[in-house]
């Protein structure tokens, strides 16, 4: 349990190292942003929390509803499709339609083709600004809400939903009265973790130059080269990170008051009318178009008329700098999901669940705000190994650990520990603890219950940890940036590059190829909700 408190307490440093920053003296950066963006830094923040709040509640509650209770062609194929745009970064989705809809691009340059306008003839919306940067976070954050609000329609309560169609009401009306009101908790959760991915952001607001916490605090760091002034930025933002934490932890708990009794067989679908159906398939189809397959198809016509220059020997070692981070940072988030997991399997109770809360509490943190927590503590080790050194034998290493391998990967072990402590506890909740005892009453240790029987029945948990936190390390972003040492590039960084130079045709190749990988864990999502729907209609 002692190995299992002090990795807790490792992750949990950097955060707490940014909360530190508030008791350190400001100088004059953090005054001169109050006095000139500081209003414009909350405005765009609140914004952008307002357009993708309720951009991800209602597309991710409606279609989920849909293809959920109701049944009309495609209703099936649907059911994953709407899953696809979690394979697409926002800054990548946010660089194809930059394109698409530019005054050269294909968009306008048909209406123009088509009605013989030219420039001034016509007015075009400007997706650069903070309700398109808000759009293009909607249409990849949604699947949040959606694989959330679909969970809690398929386990409400039969009976009470044909009770409320046996009172007259309709099926929108039941929806309404009935099942939105049911699934409250599981909706706001969905719409909590929406809303921490858009304050995570720094590729898309900053290519659209929408001016967030995220942005302000890059640019105070490297722009200003204050990191006190970034850490206080960093802490502010880490306050609305928390508030979002705690709403979603609420809406969690509370769930217990809404869930009904059991159902022991699925609820009949509604089979819609004609006119019904085709309403019902362009509200489903109209997101996974604009959230996937336009987008693909934006990069795909990118690629051919002018690709990455560099494909070739060059890029493959972006490729490759990309796979080796990533391999070896799922390696190390597994791993060290693992012991804190099963730590509190072995010692249930406040103190190792709470580390484990405490551990994961990082997904929800942007990067920006984990770089300047990661670079802050290890620079101070570094200066302070330093001058310790110099001191006693009149050499010094210089840095040792600040902008290296080895603090990126720190950084996305702290980013992304919790995407593995999901599979992984969901897996241990399913192995009976009396077989635990069985082993230990045959003489078996611990660590010999954990490799030789808990191991192989978590094979597909653990597998699915490391997919995911392979994928997830693979299309970060800002503590990529942020981090990496001086001329190590990745994909995402190659990709944020070009794309920041308007060389778009250019990072197509390279968003391509994280859009790719990204469909992994999709296609791992869609195989359990076909399970889950095969399991439902044998009525288990």
């Amino acid at each position: 349990m002692g190995l299992a408190l002090g990795l807790a307490a490792l992750v949990a440093l950097p955060i707490l190292a940014v909360a530190a920053s508030l008791f350190q003296p400001s100088g004059d950066a953090l005054s001169h942003l109050a006095r000139t963006v500081l209003p414009e830094i909350l405005f765009d923040t609140v914004g952008l929390i307002l357009v993708v709040g309720v951009g991800t509640a209602v597309i991710g509650v409606g279609t989920a509803w849909l293809v959920t209770l109701c049944r009309f062609p495609g209703s099936r194929a649907l059911e994953w499709l709407l899953l696809l745009p979690l394979a697409m970064p926002a800054y990548i989705i946010g660089y194809a339609y930059t394109d698409a809809l530019a005054y050269a691009g294909p968009v306008q340059g048909s209406l123009r083709a088509a009605f013989g306008w030219a420039r001034g003839d016509y007015w075009f919306p400007d997706i650069q600004s903070l309700w398109g940067a808000g759009t293009m976070l909607v249409l990849v954050l949604y699947p949040y809400v959606y694989l959330l609000a679909r969970t809690a329609f398929l386990d409400q309560s039969t009976c009470v939903l044909e009770a409320a169609r046996t009172l007259g009401s309709s099926p929108w009306a039941a929806f309404f009265r009935v099942g939105l009101p049911m699934a409250r908790p599981a909706i706001a959760a969905g719409v909590a973790l929406a809303l921490m991915e858009a304050l995570a952001d720094f590729g898309t607001v900053q290519y659209f130059g929408v001016t967030t916490f995220t942005t302000a605090i890059y640019r105070t760091w490297f722009g200003l080269g204050d990191r006190v002034a970034a850490a206080q930025l960093a802490t502010g933002l880490l306050s609305f990170v928390l508030l979002l934490i705690v709403m979603e932890r609420l809406a969690r708990r509370g769930r217990r008051f809404g869930a009904g009794v059991r159902r022991h067989r699925k609820i009949a679908p509604l089979r819609l009318t004609r006119f019904a159906a085709a309403a019902a398939i362009a509200a489903c189809a109209a997101p996974v178009l604009l959230g996937f397959v336009l987008p693909v198809i934006s990069l795909v016509r990118l690629h051919l008329s002018g690709g990455d220059p560099l494909l070739g020997p060059r890029f493959l070692i972006y490729a490759q700098n990309s796979f080796l981070l990533a391999g070896i940072a799922a390696l190390v988030v597994v791993a060290i999901a693992s012991i804190v997991t099963y730590a509190v399997r072995l010692a249930p109770g406040p103190v190792t669940s709470g580390a484990l809360r405490v551990a994961s509490i990082g997904y929800a943190v942007p990067g920006t705000v984990i770089a300047v927590g990661i670079m802050v503590p290890l620079g101070a080790f570094d200066n302070a190994l330093d001058g310790w050194l110099k001191a006693w034998t009149g050499w010094g290493p210089g840095l040792l650990l600040s902008g290296t391998a080895a603090a990126l990967i720190y950084a996305y072990l702290v980013r992304f520990l919790a995407v593995a402590v999901g599979p992984l506890e969901a897996g241990l909740g399913k192995i009976p603890s009396s077989i635990d005892a069985a082993a230990r009453t045959l003489g078996a240790t611990p660590g010999e219950v954990a490799r030789a029987i808990h191991a192989p029945m978590l094979r597909r948990p653990l597998l699915t940890a490391g997919l995911v936190a392979f994928v997830d390390v693979l299309k970060e972003l800002p503590a990529t940036v942020v981090i990496r040492p001086f001329g190590f590039d990745t994909l995402a960084v190659r990709v944020y590059n070009l794309a920041s130079d308007e060389r778009l045709a250019q990072a197509s190749t390279g968003a391509l190829v994280i859009v790719a990988i990204g469909l992994i864990p999709v296609i791992l999502i869609t195989r359990m909700i076909a399970m889950e729907r095969k399991a439902g209609e044998r009525g288990l």
